[in-house]
């Protein structure tokens, strides 16, 4: 799939809702229920986020193709670099694992998911 096609299919944004916007950051609060995928996406800058209530997450490639399970615990706290078309996380918590820039993820829990994501700017 080349970029171009790809960039048709992204349908969603880093978060559920975009709470503040300044020169450096975006803050954004994203909630995902039990089972709810969220829309194809693209992180364009590096990020970090602070697990409110964690759930295991089901990460998606651009084609749909399974790319791991991440479990993200309550008050879990994560540091992301964007690289290009990949992100490695650079927190203790999951500390140098990859996933595509461009992707889904689903609640792979039974209660409800929450983060409050800073992407830096």
């Amino acid at each position: 799939m080349n970029m171009q096609d790809a960039s048709k299919k992204i349908e969603g944004t880093v978060g559920s809702k975009k709470l503040f916007e300044n020169d450096k950051v975006v803050v954004w609060d994203f909630v995902l229920q039990p089972g709810e995928t969220t829309p194809l996406h693209q992180h364009e800058r590096s990020y970090m986020w602070f697990a409110i209530q964690g759930a295991p997450l089901q990460i998606y490639d651009a084609e749909g193709k399974d790319v791991g399970l991440f479990p993200v615990p309550t008050d879990g706290v994560f540091v992301l670099d964007v690289r290009g078309d990949t992100i490695e996380v650079m927190s203790e918590i999951g500390k140098g694992a990859t996933v595509p820039s461009l992707h889904t993820a689903m609640n792979a829990g039974t209660e409800p998911y929450r983060e409050i994501l800073v992407e830096w700017k």
